[in-house]
């Protein structure tokens, strides 16, 4: 039986086989019998290599973070994490970077602690409630790599290259052409939008090429 460990772009945390290609956390979320508990503990959510010095680790140890898995960086995102500092340094200071730049009526000050912009997100992707914050934009303003709600269907899709992508667990399926001067919800945090058309290059999964 597949564990509850792989993030959809709502950022909910489902158990389906597949893996996926990027993992991170959020902090400690299950319990001794690999029971989800909690959809976070810390509001610095990271997205992370597979693979880093050798390190092994079993998934879902009693005691330790809980290993998240995502589809792609772009899923990632859409969920709200970001880069971590120690597997992921360079991507870290270039979305740190373009962060600043791109949000600078957010945290005006000179180079903040990594915390203080994870509070910030915190606050864009959920609220409350637990409850996923989406917003509206016109479509014409997003960049690639952002997850919208799919004005024909409601499902996650991906702007990517002129078109409209249906996420799946497995990758992406179909496309649409992305249409002109249409109001969308989005899921990728405002911030994280900013950061992505300030030229932070999420990667992609193999099948959108």
């Amino acid at each position: 039986m597949p564990k509850q460990n792989r993030v959809t772009p709502f950022g909910d945390i489902v158990a389906i086989p597949e893996r996926g290609g990027w993992m991170g956390n959020r902090g400690l979320l299950h319990d001794p019998q690999q029971v989800i508990r909690r959809s976070w503990r810390l509001k610095a959510w990271i997205t992370c290599k597979l693979s880093f010095k050798e390190r092994q680790r079993e998934v879902m140890s009693p005691g330790k973070y809980t290993e998240l898995f995502f589809l792609d960086e772009v899923t990632a995102m859409a969920a709200g994490h970001r880069p971590c500092a120690e597997c992921r340094r360079e991507d870290y200071r270039r979305f740190k970077s373009l962060w600043l730049s791109a949000n600078q009526d957010m945290l005006p000050k000179e180079n903040p602690r990594i915390g203080e912009i994870d509070a910030i997100i915190h606050r864009e992707r959920i609220d409350l409630q637990g409850n996923k914050v989406l917003f509206e934009a016109n479509i014409d303003s997003l960049p690639d790599g952002v997850f919208i709600i799919s004005p024909t269907d409601d499902k996650p899709a991906l702007i990517w290259r002129q078109k409209i992508h249906t996420w799946t667990p497995n990758g992406y399926i179909g496309n649409l052409p992305l249409p002109n001067n249409v109001i969308v919800r989005v899921l990728t945090p405002g911030t994280l939008v900013k950061t992505i058309a300030a030229g932070y290059q999420p990667t992609v999964h193999s099948t959108i090429l």
